[in-house]
């Protein structure tokens, strides 16, 4: 190896250490981004379109964004658009984008520096909840096979289904390949030109997809804790408790929410027998976790649905989950609080276990700053677009929550919408604490406490 290049590798790792070491946070949002130009630019190859022309910048990047960010919101149909190699990139960054910006950090630190240090551990032990350190390297290679595995499952379920529709075997194995890393990664990319629609009643199609969107929201840590303590319900840890309940209270509401708002409407549920309106609003139930996929028209839903929708997709799924939002256990350490004021406890409890207020605080941060990029991006989108504010709030929530529904109006906004949803993607994958971090200058500890005195509140 020529010594100037030997020379320019040792400065890169050079840099990527100091990084580590003086923030973290931010060397995992450059990596991110990183990623997100290297997909952008082989999205931006001739060969990358059915057409043979190379995609606009603007939509290029705006697909690599939603396929790494694991989104699912697209500018152009991804099965007829984009050719078999662009549909495998795709697939590629929706596979990366999967692992986590915390994971993918770690993985680049093993591959610079051939370990995981401290710095990377910590990182991952916080993206993951691990509290052993000696076990994030071994974790981040359980992750990678425990996604695959299930992946791999979902497109064996799909693959006979896919058969049975006449298709080749061929065409098949790549649709249920396709589904299954979309869906356990709640990204919410369609490979097929006609979407889910079709199969809107399909027990045998939907139950497989609705399956992995619910795991992949549920995160690493529930997985794991799960699969280690599957006959010892009790060894199951507080978050995957927390986790667990609340993702299936919000399935349960969601599902029953929809169902009685769309009933009997034309557009959506109106002219669907009894059971496949029962899938159709169970899959509507669980796609808000961030998963992306639509039976029905979402662009002729009632305005109610689309609140419903809306909430649903701004908590999203798990913590270092395939999910976005502000995540499950935020809405339940909240949840919790008012109740524990109502009635008067000094302390926040759930399953036997007294939650630290600074969890608390930590919640109420990440909620106010999700809802402040929301309102931005909304006001932004308002001015740029003229469109009202039912469906804009719906597309911005969707982007941050990196769910991917959407009502239509996403493929012809103007450049400049299209811009501002690529960051709304891009701080809602990444996270809203991290990418916070990742811009802070320096952690301002203080010596010096002042008095405490209490405001009146409410």
């Amino acid at each position: 190896m020529p010594t100037s290049m030997t020379g320019r590798l040792f400065k890169g790792r050079e840099i990527v250490d100091r990084l580590a070491r003086q923030s973290p946070a931010r060397l995992a949002v450059t990596v991110f981004a990183a990623v997100i130009a290297v997909f952008t630019a082989l999205l931006m190859a001739p060969w990358a379109t059915a057409s043979g022309r190379a995609a606009p910048f603007v939509d290029a990047l705006f697909t690599a964004t939603s396929a790494v960010c694991v989104t699912g919101l697209v500018v152009v149909p991804t099965g007829t658009y984009w050719s078999t190699y662009g549909q495998v990139v795709i697939l590629l960054g929706i596979k990366i984008g999967g692992l986590g910006v915390m994971t993918l950090a770690s993985i680049l630190g093993m591959a610079v520096s051939r370990r995981i240090g401290l710095t990377q551990k910590l990182l991952t032990a916080s993206e993951t909840k691990t509290t052993r350190l000696g076990e994030v390297g071994s974790l981040v290679r359980v992750v990678i096979i425990t996604s695959t595995s299930l992946e791999l499952l979902i497109a064996l379920l799909l693959l006979p289904r896919f058969i049975v529709l006449e298709e080749t075997f061929g065409e098949a194995a790549w649709h249920g390949i396709f589904y299954g890393i979309s869906a356990f990664n709640n990204a919410g990319f369609i490979p097929t030109e006609q979407g889910l629609a079709p199969y809107v009643g399909d027990w045998m199609l939907c139950l497989p997809i609705i399956l992995g969107v619910f795991i992949g929201s549920l995160g690493f840590p529930v997985i794991l804790n799960v699969m280690r303590n599957r006959k010892r319900v009790g060894k199951w840890s507080l978050h995957t408790k927390l986790t667990l309940t609340t993702s299936a209270a919000l399935v349960v509401v969601g599902t029953v929410l929809f169902a009685a708002v769309e009933w009997t409407n034309q557009r959506t549920l109106g002219p669907l027998a009894f059971g496949e309106k029962l899938l159709a609003s169970l899959f509507a139930g669980v796609m808000p976790r961030s998963g992306g996929f639509s039976t029905v028209d979402t662009g002729g839903m009632h305005e109610a649905s689309w609140l419903i929708t809306d909430a649903l997709m701004f908590v999203g799924g798990g913590s270092a989950s395939t999910a976005g939002g502000i995540k499950v256990t935020t809405l339940a350490v909240m949840l919790i609080a008012i109740v524990s004021e109502a009635r008067g406890d000094r302390d926040m409890e759930a399953f036997g276990r007294r939650i630290p207020r600074d969890t608390l605080r930590l919640a109420v941060a990440v909620s106010f700053v999700g809802a402040t990029a929301v309102l931005l991006a909304s006001l932004l989108l308002l001015e740029i677009t003229g469109e009202t504010l039912d469906v804009i709030l719906f597309e911005t929530i969707s982007a941050f929550a990196t769910v991917g529904l959407s009502t239509g109006i996403t493929p012809d906004l103007p450049d400049a919408g299209k811009y501002v949803l690529v960051a709304l993607m891009f701080v809602g994958r990444t996270g809203t604490m991290t990418f916070a971090a990742a811009l802070a200058l320096r952690d301002r500890r203080r010596i010096v406490r002042y008095p405490e005195e209490r405001p009146i509140i409410g």
